[in-house]
């Protein structure tokens, strides 16, 4: 599986060849997590719909759920105007957060509405 070319050539990627992925929830709007994709992650992504990232501790692959059973199913993935920052709008199944939370914005308020 390999990432279109045409799609390929608009990332701007960091010195380890990644992107910033926001997973967006469906239906709430609410941001569920930030994580990391390479071209190899991106690829499997728009092709399965099935959430997949690049761990920068583990240095591997992982498709969200694949262990836990919280899922992400991908509707829509979005390119950002500097092309650094994709936007998956997904339907979550269980937890986004590794915690066990909702979303990886749950625990820290540091402001809240005005």
């Amino acid at each position: 599986m390999s990432l279109d070319a045409d799609i390929a050539s608009r990332l701007k990627r960091d010195a380890d060849g990644l992107i910033t992925a926001v997973v967006q929830e469906r239906g709430t709007g609410q941001v569920l997590m930030v994580a990391w994709m390479d071209d190899i992650a991106l690829a499997r992504t728009l092709e399965t719909r099935r959430a997949t990232y690049f761990s920068r501790s583990r240095q591997q692959h992982w498709v969200k759920g694949e262990t836990s059973g919280h899922t992400q199913h991908v509707h829509s993935v979005r390119l950002d105007c500097d092309g650094d920052t994709v936007l998956l709008e997904v339907d979550q199944v269980g937890a986004a957060c590794h915690t066990g939370d909702h979303t990886c914005f749950d625990a820290d308020v540091l402001m809240g509405p005005a």
